[in-house]
């Protein structure tokens, strides 16, 4: 069993940063791939972030990328994703997972192995 659990959400003005933390416990992340997925009211879950456990890989949504950075960081065992230049339209409820797969294809989707509680973030205008 992998526990995770997400800190760092809060109110953010557009334009800002924020970083989210995921703390893992239970197993090493070092064999895990570390996805990020966010929640808009009225809205499905959506892919927005992935570092894969394999060759160092990151994935994005086309929607964040250039914008955020997803990380992992094996020795702590903690997955970040560093969030730049808000906009009001990433305000969401951000969830951190953790998955045994690698490939992109299973890793923009919500079939991870883990998941954490949930942070959120608003972005005001």
């Amino acid at each position: 069993q992998v526990r995770l659990v997400e800190s760092g959400g809060g109110l953010a003005q557009a334009g800002g940063s924020l970083r989210l933390s995921c703390t893992a416990t239970g197993r090493p992340l070092r064999n895990y791939s570390v996805g990020w997925f966010r929640r808009a009211p009225g809205k499905e879950r959506e892919f927005v972030a992935a570092a894969s456990w394999t060759g160092g890989n990151v994935y994005y949504a086309d929607s964040v990328k250039g914008r955020f950075t997803a990380s992992r960081d094996t020795d702590n065992n903690m997955g970040y994703l560093q969030m730049s230049s808000l906009k009001p339209e990433d305000t969401a409820e951000y969830f951190c997972a953790a998955s045994l797969r690698w490939r992109p294809s299973e890793l923009t989707r919500p079939t991870y192995d883990y998941w954490g509680q949930g942070t959120q973030v608003t972005v005001s205008s």
